[in-house]
Formats: C-alpha cells, sequence, structure tokens
C-alpha cells in the first residue's frame, strides 16, 4: 500500500515549534584557492516552524542575519561582509520558504525558496530527524540535521577580484550544515 504525500506526517505534535537558539547552528564551508576548506556560522537567525497534520500542512520559514557572520577571523569577516563579497548593505538577510516537504520515518527533503538580496532561487535541504525527547521540567525537543549546497554566483555573490583570480581565490559552492533542536508547543 503506499500512502499519498498529504497522508504523511512527522511524529510530532501538531503546532508552531521554536526554534532552541542555544542548541542551534548554522555552518558552512566554501573553498579557498581550491585547496582547503573555510568553516564558518551565522550567529543569529530564527525560523517559524509549523507542523500541521500532515507534511502538506507544514512549513519551514527562516531568516538569517547575514551581518552575525563568523568565520574566526574578524579582518576575513569584515572583508566577506564588504561590497568587495557579499555586500552586506544590499543582503542584510537570508530568507528561506519551504514549499513542499516530501519523505518519511527520518529522512526528508525541504523543498523551498532562499532569497539572499533581490535574486530568490529554489533549494532542497535533505533533512534527518535525529529523535525526540523529554526534557526534564520542559517541553519535547526535536533533533534535526539539515545539509545543501548554493552556488554563491547564482545570487550575484561575486569576487571585486581580477578575471582569473577570482576564480580560484573562494570556490563557488557553499556546502550549508543546519543543526535544529525545536521545542514543542506547550499548548
Amino acid at each position: 500500500m503506499t500512502t499519498t504525500p498529504s497522508a504523511v506526517s512527522l511524529p510530532l505534535i501538531p503546532g508552531r515549534w521554536a526554534v532552541d537558539t542555544n542548541h542551534s547552528s548554522i555552518g558552512f564551508t566554501i573553498r579557498h584557492l581550491g585547496v582547503s576548506k573555510v568553516r564558518g556560522r551565522f550567529t543569529r537567525f530564527d525560523a517559524d516552524i509549523v507542523i500541521g497534520e500532515t507534511l502538506d500542512t507544514t512549513t519551514v520559514t527562516a531568516t538569517v542575519d547575514v551581518a552575525s557572520l563568523d568565520t574566526a577571523n574578524a579582518d576575513r569577516d569584515a572583508h566577506v561582509l564588504s561590497p568587495d563579497i557579499f555586500d552586506v548593505a544590499k543582503r542584510p538577510t537570508m530568507l528561506f520558504r519551504s514549499t513542499r516537504i516530501v519523505g518519511a520515518g527520518v529522512e526528508y527533503q525541504v523543498e523551498g525558496e532562499l532569497t539572499i538580496g533581490d535574486i530568490t532561487r529554489p533549494v532542497t535541504l535533505a533533512v534527518e530527524l535525529g529523535g525526540v525527547e523529554s526534557f526534564p521540567g520542559g517541553p519535547r525537543h526535536a533533533g534535526f540535521e539539515a545539509t545543501t549546497e548554493v552556488r554563491r554566483k547564482d545570487f550575484g555573490i561575486d569576487l571585486a577580484m581580477p578575471p582569473g583570480i577570482s576564480a580560484v581565490a573562494l570556490g563557488d559552492v557553499v556546502k550549508v550544515e543546519l543543526d535544529l533542536q525545536l521545542l514543542e508547543p506547550t499548548s
């Protein structure tokens, strides 16, 4: 017997689940000079996650404050946020909105649209449910890991460097890793 996508649900109670930002992170890696990876993270983000009765009625909207970039090097962060690369004045936030969620058990695909600045592109997150656990004296927690890849040039993010140098200075593919812990609604 096959189930239709509308009949599939998450093993979570319906409602608005809050992000536990103390136990969540948004990280990324990008190639530098084609020989190594630079790792970073965004320290300020929020998400509106509404678990519906089915996956068809479940929605995810997330906002990332680009200025919260942290690569563990203040000079590099300032350069990445400058008009030379990211131009945080033109692109202060990244916004993700889900358009479709499919899957079952512990593996899901969250399809959506990522907007950086004035450019919106489709993105699919591979999501794994880590589990749901009770917390003494508090709400149940649900843990998720998600990964995707985006191309910075698809969002108009290029390097202000001479041709040829920009191609090797910073890779085009950005690997994104999310670790999210959600808090069950209390009412």
